[in-house]
């Protein structure tokens, strides 16, 4: 089910691409749905990318893909080619908890908090030793997991806004254009894509307004992969 934002925004979309081929802007977007910020607009359409029903085509400008519609009974329908949400994958530091394997997929797994992790400037990661966030063992694999809190908006175009809280899998290596949890100079975390080339790691943000920050190999270790997103409306 979609809340009504939701669907007014999926329908503005579909309407507009049916038009001319190209989706309302952001500002337009905004506009029409009355809200006060395009933060709105972009939590909207991560909703609708996390439920299924758009896509964002990164490597094309402003461009969309609606990919089912909902029938007057809440329902999905599909609009174009069927289209399998790939998860963001992620990690960081060392955790104590119950081992996923041992877990019912009926159970929620509590997943210990590590404070706030910045999508911006790289800040000290932290772990708050009395909060924890329960996720479902069923969006969970094997291996261990944490719970980061983002603060910034230097990821928003790859779906990740202020304020969320991204789920993490330890690991310490990472391909090419991984969105990772990456500890620089031995004390401060940040979250972005990574880039290897040669003996330089580049870290690129999602948001233009942010410059990909250059160091040297032996300045940085992966801490490990986003695996997923937890978004409260």
């Amino acid at each position: 089910m979609l809340t009504r934002k939701q669907h007014e925004l999926l329908m503005l979309i579909h309407e507009r691409l049916k038009e001319d081929g190209i989706p309302p802007s952001f500002d337009e977007m905004k506009d029409a749905l009355g809200l006060k910020s395009k933060s709105g607009v972009h939590r909207l359409v991560t909703a609708l990318e996390e439920r299924g029903f758009l896509r964002r085509l990164h490597h094309r400008a402003r461009a969309m893909e609606v990919i089912k519609l909902p029938d007057t009974s809440g329902r999905a329908w599909p609009a174009s080619a069927g289209f399998r949400p790939q998860v963001i994958q992620g990690d960081f530091q060392p955790l104590q908890g119950r081992p996923i394997d041992s877990v019912s997929d009926r159970d929620a797994i509590q997943l210990p908090l590590y404070g706030k992790i910045a999508a911006g400037t790289p800040i000290e990661a932290l772990r708050d030793h009395g909060n924890y966030v329960e996720v479902p063992s069923s969006l969970l694999g094997s291996g261990d997991y944490y719970a980061l809190k983002v603060t910034g908006d230097s990821m928003i175009d790859a779906g990740i806004l202020d304020d969320d809280t991204v789920i993490i899998r330890r690991d310490d290596t990472a391909e090419n254009g991984a969105i990772v949890v990456a500890l620089v100079d031995g004390q401060e975390a940040t979250l972005k894509r990574l880039r290897r080339k040669g003996n330089t790691i580049a870290l690129e943000p999602a948001n233009q307004a942010h410059k990909i920050q250059l160091y040297g190999a032996d300045r940085v270790r992966v801490q490990g992969r986003l695996v997923g997103l937890i978004r409260k409306y």
